[in-house]
């Protein structure tokens, strides 16, 4: 498979296109699916990161890609039917917010339900750092990010340093 021919570009923080929820997806009828997870892939890779949702390189879709030493996954239209009771805060980085952490609860384990790039019905049982990135990434195809789990001081706190990172002059 040739690679992608232009680089996809993460879309960073205030962007309004992160704060809106992204439309589901037939994969069996998008010819272009491939072509976007493959791009995605591209660019999750490039950042680096583990995991990267289509509305973070401005596609409105709900398609999210995912590598956590186990090669690359593809979800399209995932939905988490069961999470555990347990659940742990760590801290959590996110591609479409560079150079900031913040404290997010997470279930530590989860099923999620999804399409593959064929239409065809998978399911994921995660724990611990994939279970983290799969409630992540759909996050993002909900318009939700780290900073909106933190809690209000934990929020004021982490815009005041991402806007101080990204405006150094101001």
């Amino acid at each position: 498979m040739k690679g992608p021919t232009h680089a996809m570009r993460i879309i960073a923080h205030p962007s309004p296109v992160l704060k809106e929820r992204a439309s589901e997806v037939e994969p069996a009828s998008d010819a272009d699916l491939r072509q976007l997870a493959a791009k995605m892939a591209h660019a999750m890779y490039e950042a680096p990161g583990v995991g990267l949702a289509a509305p973070q390189v401005g596609v409105q879709k709900r398609v999210l890609v995912f590598d956590v030493d186990e090669g690359l996954g593809v979800l399209c239209n995932p939905v988490i039917v069961s999470r555990s009771a347990q659940t742990e805060v760590d801290e959590e980085g996110c591609l479409s917010l560079p150079g900031l952490s913040v404290p997010v609860e997470r279930s530590v384990a989860l099923v999620c339900e999804a399409l593959d790039l064929d239409g065809e019905p998978v399911t994921v049982e995660a724990e611990g750092l994939l279970a983290r990135v799969i409630q992540h990434e759909i996050d993002h195809l909900d318009g939700v990010l780290i900073i909106d789990r933190a809690t209000p001081e934990e929020r004021r706190a982490a815009i005041r340093r991402y806007n101080e990172i990204h405006d150094p002059v101001g």
